[in-house]
């Protein structure tokens, strides 16, 4: 239905290891204008928590939804 009125459709698989009916299926449905965005934990924010970890995940699905947060500080660069 999201995509059929052209609104955001974010998929956050979280299952592994994946198989190719996960693999095609994710194709199929990144080709029809869905985003990919696996549950996996980034770690170059030096999380303390599994807290942090979840938080920091959040904000990148809403990063990719338009939707402003202020769950984790932006990257500033090598200043």
């Amino acid at each position: 239905m999201a995509l059929k009125e052209k609104k955001p459709l974010i998929l956050v698989p979280r299952e592994t290891p994946l198989n190719s009916i996960h693999l095609h299926n994710m194709l199929r449905a990144a080709e029809a204008g869905a985003q990919i965005i696996p549950a996996m934990p980034a770690f170059y924010h030096n999380p303390l928590t599994i807290e942090d970890l979840v938080v920091f995940l959040v904000g990148k699905i809403l990063d990719n939804l338009g939707v402003a947060h202020q769950l984790f500080a932006r990257y500033q660069g090598n200043n």
